[in-house]
């Protein structure tokens, strides 16, 4: 029998997914309509954004910290709260390198990789909402496909990406520049796959 009052994780994960969601949108959004003289207040708004999925988590490790019989392991538990928090941290990431370079314009290709962030994790989010019923779900496999296959098309634009900004891009220091923010949106895609393939571990060790 499930205790009234109890602390629920599993709405704790779902909710640190949101946030990454959030800030994936947020993302995108930015670089779809680029603007260097914004970017100081954009920056603001994406530290909230990640100030609060920490203070789920935080809140969340010290509950564990007291609880007797968690749903899962704790060790899973931590895990997976740390994997999703490096997806918002990694979505942080990109926006504050651009803002310390002062990238004064944005790629079509990555464009296309925030769209396929914002993809990711929307998916990640629906995962982690679907979570409590990993013993009988039947939609997690499915999202947790989607997620790989957002991951590998994301490869392929990275690949891609490397080898435009290789022939079109003459000045090495410029080119050192845009592959490290391609660079850094490919680690949210790893990020949000890592987040996947841990689900699917649990699923596997709890049913």
């Amino acid at each position: 029998m499930s205790r009234k009052n109890a602390y629920n994780y599993f709405e704790a994960l779902a909710k640190m997914s949101q946030h990454s969601y959030e800030a994936a949108q947020s993302l995108h959004k930015i670089l779809r309509s680029y603007n260097t003289r914004q970017l100081p207040q954009h920056v603001q708004s994406m530290h909230i954004i990640e100030h609060a999925a920490d203070t789920v988590r935080h809140f969340m490790t010290k509950q564990l910290a007291k609880e007797f019989l968690p749903p899962l392991d704790r060790e899973d538990i931590l895990y997976l709260s740390q994997k999703i928090d490096d997806v918002t941290d990694s979505i942080e990431d990109v926006l504050l390198y651009i803002h310390m370079i002062n990238l004064d314009s944005i790629r079509v290709e990555m464009i296309k990789m925030s769209t396929l962030i914002e993809q990711c994790c929307e998916s990640m989010f629906k995962a982690c909402v679907e979570l409590k019923n990993f013993k009988t779900s039947k939609d997690l496999a499915a999202i947790i496909i989607e997620i790989n296959k957002l991951e590998e098309e994301g490869d392929k634009i990275f690949y891609g990406a490397i080898r435009n900004f290789t022939k079109s891009l003459k000045d090495s220091y410029e080119l050192y520049l845009r592959i490290e923010v391609i660079n850094r949106l490919e680690r949210c895609l790893n990020n949000c796959e890592e987040v996947a393939d841990l689900i699917e571990l649990v699923i596997i060790k709890n049913t």
